[in-house]
């Protein structure tokens, strides 16, 4: 199986966004850079937009993403409720 990842910018306002990937994806990997955030997972990775509103205490909209997001890798699939990252094998 392939990694994807995803990275941020280590700032509070990506902290929620991570925090909901790494509660919702068992076996990913946090990896903490200054300045950067990457989380790896084997195979697949998606940002459930409900989990981040949990941890942001307001509607999220996945757009809000594309502020934090520094880069990321693998096939994007995205609609209103998810943000996944795969690699078609």
């Amino acid at each position: 199986m392939s990694t994807v990842f995803i990275a941020f910018q280590a700032t509070e306002e990506s902290r929620p966004i991570i925090e909901a990937i790494l509660a919702d994806n068992p076996g990913s990997v946090a990896i903490e850079n200054p300045g950067m955030v990457k989380v790896n997972a084997e195979g697949s990775l998606t940002v459930n937009r409900s989990s981040v509103e949990e941890r942001v205490g307001r509607p999220f909209d996945l757009q809000e993403i594309q502020m934090h997001l520094i880069t990321l890798s693998g096939n994007l699939d995205e609609d209103d409720d998810h943000f996944t990252l795969t690699w078609n094998d």
